[in-house]
């Protein structure tokens, strides 16, 4: 056998990739399942023991029990859905047109000059202390949390995504107008596609900051949703309730990265994670 026969058999095994239960995605799975069972059993090794107060940080056992209760009555799927729904449509208001701006403002000096000073200003105030002015404006019906959720998807899409079409290599762009590709072409063809990864890190961005927010908005000027039934178990001094709100929106923050991470995978086979 000769000696390039080697090397390229040498090759070819090296770069088919492993399997096995503890390599790859699989092991990265089981880390990702491991750790918070890790944690929890911890938790309730140091509240059987005494380590923790169980005033202000119950077993998990008490609260898994408080789960179910919550659960049965239909109370915490009712707050779950209300949670999600304006989630929904608050990302649907603030990313879309987060998103066009955005790869406009990537695209254009101009309209990058106009947009960036406003940007900077408005992006460091905090979202929450905006919400009485919200109140003011849509109310304490759906319009005031949608609105909430809405302002913080829109800053990291808009920034992100703009961010993405600047680091597109020029060559692209220039090999569109050369074949006559229209402005509408080149969004739709290049900046658009070219910019899909950070697209999706600003989405990601900013569900995670809109979960925060509708919290926030629902402990305030709501009657249902997660939020709401945080404060209102602090209200009650159910300690045990206030950590199934905390620990289901902490779970639906996860979701939503996994599913989020499943389609860019999907989306933009391209794109190589670390190993």
């Amino acid at each position: 056998m000769s000696i390039a026969s080697n090397i390229t058999q040498a090759g070819s095994k090296a770069a088919r990739p492993k399997k096995g239960l503890f390599v790859g995605e699989n092991r990265d799975r089981m880390i990702s399942i491991a750790s918070p069972l890790v944690l929890l059993l911890v938790w309730q090794i140091a509240a059987q023991v005494g380590l923790i107060d169980q005033r202000f940080f119950p077993a998990p056992s008490k609260i898994f029990s408080s789960f179910l209760s919550l659960v049965a009555d239909g109370s915490l799927w009712s707050n779950t859905w209300a949670t999600l729904q304006r989630l929904f449509w608050g990302t649907l208001v603030g990313g879309i047109p987060a998103l066009l701006l955005g790869v406009a403002v990537g695209l254009s000096r101009p309209l990058r000059a106009m947009v960036d000073p406003l940007i900077s200003a408005t992006y460091p105030v905090p979202k929450s202390a905006i919400f009485p002015l919200l109140l003011l404006v849509f109310g304490l019906g759906e319009g005031s949390k949608i609105a909430m959720v809405a302002i913080g998807v829109f800053y990291p899409v808009l920034i992100n995504t703009a961010t993405g079409v600047l680091e597109i290599n020029k060559i692209f762009l220039d090999v569109g107008r050369n074949y006559g590709a229209n402005r509408w072409q080149v969004f739709t063809t290049i900046a658009l596609p070219g910019a899909v990864p950070h697209i999706m890190s600003g989405i990601k961005l900013g569900l995670g900051l809109g979960l925060m927010l509708i919290a926030i908005a629902e402990m305030i000027g709501s009657k249902s949703g997660l939020g709401y039934m945080i404060w209102n178990a602090w209200e009650l001094l159910s300690v045990e309730q206030m950590y199934v709100g905390l620990l289901v929106i902490a779970f639906l923050g996860y979701v939503i990265s996994v599913i989020l991470t499943e389609f860019e995978r999907k989306l933009v086979p391209w794109k190589k994670t670390a190993r």
